[in-house]
């Protein structure tokens, strides 16, 4: 089996991923990672020649920066109202 470098970042961005999506509820660091992957997972498909994988990707990647943004927002917000002894 050969595997060129584009099917190698291909492979490489999803399983990023899969990874990333998988440690969602340890830290928004990991949602912003997720969309960072899928970035990469759309590059990867404008490159290959797929552009409907493309452009599903890149969506993905503003939904997850919204989640990442939203969260990050709710974090910040419960830390302002938490009263400190």
């Amino acid at each position: 089996m050969n595997m060129d470098g584009l099917t190698l970042y291909g492979l490489v961005s999803v399983s990023l991923m899969l990874l990333f999506y998988a440690l969602e509820g340890r830290s928004n660091w990991f949602v912003l990672a997720f969309a960072f992957s899928c970035v990469m997972a759309s590059i990867y498909g404008f490159m290959q020649g797929a552009w409907p994988f493309g452009l599903v990707e890149a969506v993905w990647s503003l939904v997850a920066l919204r989640r990442w943004w939203q969260r990050r927002s709710d974090e910040l917000t419960s830390k302002q109202t938490t009263v400190k002894p």
